[in-house]
């Protein structure tokens, strides 16, 4: 399953991946820190959603209160 997401309150502008079998696969991010996103990227292929969501979900950049993990965590719990 491919998932788009557009993250609100942070620099990046979009999130793009594939689950498959409750694993995150080709994460790729569109704007915000480049080299930070895609080590966030590379540190979470493989990993089961779940497990991703419970590590990132409430992370803060700078008391936007939100982050891009953050953001990630909440397209995570989009999908079904």
């Amino acid at each position: 399953m491919h998932k788009t997401y557009k993250p609100k309150g942070v620099c990046s502008v979009q999130m793009d991946f594939d689950v498959e079998d409750g694993k995150i696969k080709n994460l790729k991010v569109v704007g915000g820190c480049n080299g930070n996103l895609k080590g966030i990227a590379a540190l979470v292929e493989g990993q089961d959603i779940e497990d991703v969501k419970k590590r990132l979900k409430g992370i803060d950049c700078n008391g936007r209160g939100t982050s891009c993990p953050d953001q990630l965590a909440k397209a995570l719990e989009e999908v079904k």
